[in-house]
């Protein structure tokens, strides 16, 4: 019990900890950039980014409105994109209400909410043909196009400015009181366009007035290249995109905590340490260029933690594990005792493995990069209180996770319920394709099988040459396997097959063909049936 008490302790009142060491890890190639954070060796959070692909997410464009959709509250929006974007209706002409993700509770309680339009006014005010300027807010999945909102925004390192709003507030994860009202005043002295909000980020607890007002001096130079962009060119097109992997590393991951950055490309390398000398000298000099001869993800232990967070099966320290599966809209998370063993009751060791299972989840989310409807099976807990400490573990966990997320109380049958914000496709969905064997299943059919599959297939085709009166002269070709369990097994049905249809078979063990595919041919090499290719 005590080592419930101590993890609880730790997690909820800050007792001591270990130093914690925070490195990132730059990996820079011609065709994929990746990122990954590290937390004393333990890789916490990583982003894969391909330069031949336009970065959607974050990016402006500049579009023209296809149809509106009454039915869905919804206008499809061209881009310049091979599908069209989706557009809410409510986020064609957005209130201020509604972009008050990052700010402070106070700000919202003084604006009154704007009126949502009516069908006929979207369609007055926005028909189709119209020009409408919209940001990407979440890419492609699957089978749909881009969702775009009218809301615009352009994230700096401290300040975010939005387009076409009046607030001015801070991110409500900046939680000192004294800090909030300091970081107010100088957001009230601030140089801001007449037609432009702005949120203090998280990042800009404890920045200098200086620091501030260089950062706007950049966000209003790309608010008015956006401006400008928009002017000049012609819908669809971009007018504004995302900066690349690399620049964001410095602006979203940057902080104080962080003790080292090692990029492996010399280019990438002098790009950080001149963003980060804007930071401070310490930024600057925390920067180091890899040299090794092994791969930089390979020598940190990331190209493993990597291939282990793929698996379906998730082992835990405790000898716990997780099982995940990931589907189109919902993600399916069991967690299992494994080889966990404790010395306190059973119900102490239920909220044990709990409690390192809601961990390791909250790491596996980020990590993956998958979203969408999320439900934890937990071992059943009697206790009304251990699962309150359990989805307090939950909500402390997801606190770093920069996807908004949201979690329900545990439900009597021992499900945790949460929803986690889907920008853009899952990591596995980006770095793998479908198995072109068993085209996503993850199952091949068992030998047993295959051979049923092949008797069936040749008493058809044997009782169709029986009625043209032809000869049966047949070629197998299929698996070693296939064929092994054919001759151990299955051999006197085969035979029985020559017999009644008096026909000659053969097989031909083909080790380069795939375990569930096979081909039935005649005599002249005329394929008569195939399967699995």
């Amino acid at each position: 019990m005590s080592l419930i008490k101590d993890f609880i302790k730790r997690i909820f009142t800050g007792g001591a900890e270990p130093a914690v060491k925070r490195e990132i890890i730059v990996n820079a190639e011609a065709l994929e950039t990746r990122v990954a954070v590290l937390e004393n060796g333990r890789l916490e959070d990583f982003q894969v980014e391909h330069p031949s692909e336009e970065r959607l997410v974050g990016s402006i464009y500049k579009g023209r409105i296809q149809n509106l959709e009454n039915d869905l509250q919804a206008a499809f929006v061209d881009i310049g994109l091979k599908k069209n974007a989706f557009l809410h209706y409510w986020d064609i002409n957005p209130d201020d209400e509604s972009r008050l993700d990052e700010d402070d509770e106070s700000t919202r309680q003084k604006k009154p909410r704007a009126k949502r339009f009516t069908n006929e006014e979207i369609a007055t005010n926005h028909p189709p043909g119209s020009v409408i300027t919209v940001q990407v807010s979440k890419g492609p999945i699957s089978t749909k196009g881009p969702r775009v909102t009218g809301s615009l925004s352009i994230p700096g390192r401290y300040l975010v400015l939005m387009p076409g709003c009046t607030l001015r507030g801070v991110s409500r994860k900046i939680g000192d009181a004294e800090e909030r009202k300091r970081l107010k005043s100088v957001l009230d002295r601030l140089p801001l366009p007449p037609d432009c909000g702005v949120i203090v980020r998280t990042a800009g607890s404890g920045a200098s007035k200086r620091s501030f007002v260089r950062d706007l001096r950049v966000l209003r130079a790309a608010y008015d290249e956006l401006q400008k962009a928009v002017r000049e060119k012609a819908a669809p097109c971009c007018v504004y995109e995302e900066p690349d992997l690399v620049m964001r590393v410095v602006r979203d991951w940057m902080s104080e905590d962080i003790d080292r950055i090692v990029v492996d490309n010399p280019a990438v390398f002098e790009r950080i340490r001149e963003e980060a000398s804007k930071i401070s000298r310490h930024a600057r000099n925390i920067v180091r260029l890899y040299d090794g001869d092994a791969p930089v993800m390979d020598h940190y232990g990331v190209e493993r933690q990597l291939r282990e967070t793929f698996r379906r099966k998730v082992p835990m320290k405790s000898g716990a594990y997780l099982v995940i599966d990931e589907t189109e809209a919902l993600i399916a998370i069991d967690v299992n005792t494994g080889r966990h063993k404790s010395k306190g009751s059973q119900e102490d060791s239920i909220l044990e493995v709990n409690l390192e299972a809601v961990e390791e989840v909250a790491r596996q989310l980020r990590l993956r990069n998958i979203g969408g409807l999320v439900v934890i099976d937990l071992i059943d807990m009697k206790s009304r209180k251990n699962q309150q400490a359990v989805l307090r573990a939950m909500r402390n966990a997801l606190r770093r996770d920069k996807a908004r997320t949201n979690i329900l109380p545990i439900s009597d049958l021992g499900l945790m319920e949460m929803t986690r914000q889907r920008l853009e496709e899952s990591l596995l969905s980006q770095m793998h394709q479908n198995c072109p064997c068993c085209h996503g299943l993850g199952k091949v059919r068992s030998p047993l099988q295959l051979s049923i599959d092949i008797q069936r297939q040749l008493r058809a085709i044997c009782r169709r040459n029986l009625a043209d009166r032809n000869e049966v002269d047949l070629v197998v070709q299929l698996h070693p396997a296939v064929l092994n369990r054919i001759r151990t097994e299955d051999e006197e049905h085969i035979t029985a097959i020559q017999k009644n249809y008096a026909g000659k078979l053969s097989f031909k063990s083909d080790p380069l063909r795939q375990f569930d595919s096979f081909v039935i041919a005649d005599a002249t090499g005329k394929t008569l049936y195939s399967a699995g290719d």
